[in-house]
């Protein structure tokens, strides 16, 4: 109501003007409105959050993971929310600056880079607020009809979405407007200067916005109205008649506390009379509900189905999670490349130095060590491996969401956050995902499996770099470029959340404890020692330490490779040799899954990997002209095999410390965090072809790990796979 106010008082005083055409004697009155107006609209966006979060809470009692995520909701909604309040009410300096045109430019902060760096905020509580109730209710033993009420109910959120969506087009119009008249490059450069004429529409969708809010927190006591235009909706006629009779069937289920509690809400949504509601506590006490008789669709039954343990799935079985699994790794890439191609633009729009641009490049792997670390153990333990997947796609989700206010602000302090964010995100996605493709199925085909995935990855990184490149982002002048990134990072942001929500419905199977101590004990081989210590915790150790080294030569020679390769040739296209050293990537991958599967055992082909890396890695140093650049293409071929097998190998033997393994490895991941500075310093000192000793010595010193694999008797028995390895009675 108070922003209604204070839209309709600004109207009549000149809202929708331009500045120059409101009279002088309005100008106070109308930009305090505004200034009222905008500390009204952070305040009801956050106590309308806030009260349906709390209302949440009896909901989400009793089930542990759910009501710890609806706390830390609670908790970012009201710091957040009152952080954004004390910045629209202090954001001017003195506060009568912001009554007066011709002092806001001087001592106030735009209210305009303000509403759109906290869109994402807006966005990701609405989501959380969208999606916390969902799953409980679908999975709650209510009747088939009762679900489907309650879930359309809460689903209406989605609409405050929308119309948040609508707000930030309209001020992302405005920004592409702003920036094209007056050349600016970065969207934090755009002020409030002729706010009246510029905002009214923003202004508009801002109050439909918390009213949008309003009405969906109010929904579920509406049902008065919905009863008389459709009252078959919210009856079973079955229910009626027995209800209307006083009996029902007996039975012995006993409603858990979330249960009662979405009764409850039923009882709000229906609005059903006493005796209807006597009779219906009568039936929670002993008795069964008459909707129970309703046969549910059988794609309930489908998605309510409890799969084997991976364990014991053999090669036919384990096909449909592995591809499902697989189409997580190319989406996953495909994300992976917009951002990698969005970085290079925001650094050129912000103008970083080399070493700038690797810190953005340590940030982000940075976080795969705080996530692996940190985050990959417990959440895989605790949550499984679908929990571990939604945490690490929401993660994600939100670290490319930080990138909005980064982007609006061309705050590079805020980039780095949201790489560190992204890094983590994508460090559970390595932990759970790399460590499911090797273990479910067989394990004689764990490598192989991996490869086969891995590739998929790089087919969605080819996709994406493309799809930028030619069609996104084909003028890197164009301003409107920084707004389609933005854009961008949201789609990411809603396909990592529409992943989420997929993986909580899909039956993937799980690695219980008993299961990956068994498989391990099948093998007399893991219980085989080395220098006093079990076989399987050297090839561990060593395979973390060869994995930290590998990276870290990996991601010199990535980071480089344009510079090396513009160096040595000049007359090459920088972006068509990227999209050409990605296919070489990925087609290594697929023609190294081959080779395991056909020709060679994994640590067999680990060792010619190594080997021919470091050779043609050493052979970049001494070449030059299309000579050099056709062997930085041989390192792509020879090297992205390794990544795979190295992980596949890492873990075989870990039994029930499995989870932890996949956890080390992937934060040994960061090690991609310090080579790309160590090679550029030496680019710098003597030259682009002398930084590839980095990566020589880098990959020298993961290669003690094909040495031990392939000369220590142990550890060829170990490792080399053995037909139908895996738990054959289900």
């Amino acid at each position: 109501m108070g922003m209604a106010v204070c839209i309709f008082f600004a109207l009549g005083k000149g809202l929708g003007l331009h500045a120059y055409e409101i009279a002088p004697e309005d100008e106070v009155p109308l930009n305090k409105a505004t200034y009222t107006f905008v500390i009204f609209y952070d305040s009801a966006s956050t106590a309308a959050k806030s009260s349906i979060l709390t209302f949440f809470l009896s909901l989400t009692h009793g089930r542990k993971v759910f009501h710890f995520v609806n706390y830390a909701t609670l908790f970012v909604v009201a710091v957040v929310g009152m952080a954004l309040i004390l910045e629209q009410i202090f954001h001017c300096h003195p506060l009568s600056a912001a009554f007066r045109f011709g002092t806001q430019e001087g001592h106030c902060e735009g209210i305009f880079a303000s509403f759109l760096a906290s869109s994402p905020y807006n966005i990701i509580t609405d989501f959380a607020i969208l999606l916390l109730p969902i799953p409980l209710l679908t999975r709650m033993t209510l009747p088939f009809r009762q679900k489907v009420i309650l879930v359309f109910t809460f689903s209406l959120a989605i609409f405050v979405i929308l119309v948040d969506l609508t707000r930030m087009a309209f001020l992302e119009h405005n920004a592409v407007v702003q920036l094209r008249l007056h050349h600016g490059a970065s969207v934090g450069t755009v002020g409030d200067e002729d706010y009246t004429w510029r905002f009214p529409f923003a202004f508009m969708w801002s109050t439909v916005e918390v009213n949008m809010t309003l009405i969906c927190a109010c929904v579920p006591t509406l049902r008065p109205l919905a009863a008389r235009f459709s009252p078959s909706l919210l009856r079973n006629p079955r229910e009626k008649s027995e209800i209307e009779e006083g009996t029902l069937e007996g039975s012995q289920q006993v409603p858990s506390r979330g249960e009662a509690v979405a009764g409850e809400l039923m009882d709000v949504i229906t609005s059903r009379t006493e005796a209807e509601a006597e009779v219906e506590q009568a039936a929670t006490r002993g008795t069964t509900d008459p909707f129970q008789k309703e046969e549910e669709p059988p794609i309930i039954n489908v998605l309510n189905r409890r799969p084997a343990s991976m364990l014991r799935l053999n090669v036919k079985e384990s096909v449909p999670p592995n591809v499902l699994l697989t189409t997580l790794f190319f989406l996953w890439g495909f994300a992976y490349g917009l951002i990698n191609v969005l970085n290079i633009r925001f650094g050129s729009l912000t103008q970083l130095s080399p070493w700038q641009t690797r810190g953005l490049h340590a940030a982000y792997f940075g976080g795969y060590m705080a996530g692996g670390i940190l985050l990959g153990r417990p959440l895989l333990k605790k949550l499984g491996f679908a929990g571990t997947l939604i945490a690490g796609l929401y993660i994600y989700a939100c670290g490319a969401l930080i990138f909005w206010p980064s982007a609006v602000r061309g705050s590079l302090p805020t980039f780095v956050v949201s790489n560190i964010v992204v890094g983590s995100g994508l460090a559970l996605l390595e932990t759970t995902a790399n460590l499911f493709i090797a273990i479910c199925g067989p394990l004689e085909y764990s490598e192989v499996r991996l490869c086969v995935a891995q590739s998929f990855q790089g087919i969605g990184d080819i996709c994406a770099t493309e799809l930028a490149q030619k069609a996104l982002y084909k003028n890197p002048k164009d301003v409107a470029e920084v707004v389609n990134a933005q854009w961008t990072y949201l789609a990411i942001a809603f396909v990592a959340v529409l992943l989420s929500v997929v993986f909580y419905y899909l039956p993937l199977p799980e690695a219980p404890n008993d299961d990956l101590r068994r498989v391990a004990a099948q093998r007399p081989e893991n219980r085989a020692k080395v220098l006093k210590y079990r076989t399987c915790n050297v090839t561990f150790g060593l395979g973390v330490w060869s994995m930290f080294f590998y990276v870290a030569g990996q991601e010199a020679h990535l980071v480089n490779f344009v510079d090396y390769v513009t160096y040595s040739d000049p007359s090459v296209s920088s972006n068509d040799l990227g999209a050409v050293g990605s296919t070489v990537w990925t087609i290594g991958r697929l023609a190294t899954a081959f080779i395991m599967w056909k020709l060679l055992k994994p640590r067999w082909t680990l060792f010619i990997l190594y080997i021919a890396s470091i050779v043609f890695g050493a052979l970049c140093i001494y070449t030059t002209g299309q000579t050099a650049v056709v062997m930085a293409m041989m390192v792509f071929l020879f090297a992205s095999g390794i990544f795979p097998i190295l992980f596949a190998i890492s873990v075989r033997g870990t039994a029930q410390h499995a989870k932890t393994a996949a956890s080390l490895l992937a934060a040994s991941i960061g090690g991609g965090a310090f080579a790309p500075f160590a090679q550029h310093a030496a680019a710098v000192s003597r030259g682009q072809p002398w930084s590839y000793s980095t990566i020589v010595a880098l990959w020298s010193a993961a290669a003690i790990f094909v040495v031990y694999l392939n000369f220590v008797p142990q550890a060829k028995r170990q490792v080399d796979p053995v037909k139908d390895d895996y738990i054959k009675e289900k």
